[in-house]
């Protein structure tokens, strides 16, 4: 007759063990329904195939006091001014994309959302944003008001720094 003999406890244990770790990667696999809820991650378009262009700073001539008949009609906005002048051209949007909705990131960033709500950062033009006087008062204090290096940034803002409704 066959006897059978008891299998020792440490081979019942390394099996229990090898089980367990082949069958966790299936279970992380699966994630939570959670997850699939939450928008993609940002785009940033700003660095597009990972071009970065150089930009030198040239020598400016000494800048005269007041503005001349030409900026009385048109000032340039670049920088953070520029940015703070388009968020607020589009903040008060219904629709989603470029031309709809823009946000302030507590970092100091303007940023819009698309149809999959995937955000997208926005970047001012190089060139700058010509803006009528009156209108471009308001942006004075910021960096890039009528091309000077200084003054504020975004991050500033009151409304970079209030809490982002739930979308």
């Amino acid at each position: 007759m066959n006897k059978i003999k008891p299998e020792p406890k440490r081979s019942r244990f390394m099996a229990l063990l090898l089980t367990t770790l082949l069958t966790f990667p299936f279970m992380s696999a699966c994630g939570s329904s959670q997850q699939s809820s939450a928008p993609p991650p940002p785009v940033d378009d700003t660095r597009a195939g990972g071009v970065q262009t150089n930009r030198a700073s040239s020598p400016t001539p000494e800048a005269k006091k007041g503005l001349s008949n030409a900026q009385k009609v048109g000032i340039t906005l670049a920088g953070a001014a520029a940015l703070y002048y388009i968020y607020n051209q589009h903040k008060n949007k219904q629709e989603k994309g470029p031309q709809g909705k823009h946000y302030l990131s507590k970092n100091g960033r303007v940023y819009y959302r698309d149809a999959q709500n995937r955000a997208h950062w926005v970047t001012p033009p190089p060139e700058g944003i010509k803006v009528p006087e009156s209108e471009a008062a308001a942006y004075r204090e910021f960096q890039g008001y009528n091309n000077q290096e200084t003054g504020r940034d975004l991050t500033s803002v009151p409304e970079a720094t209030a809490p982002v409704p739930a979308q």
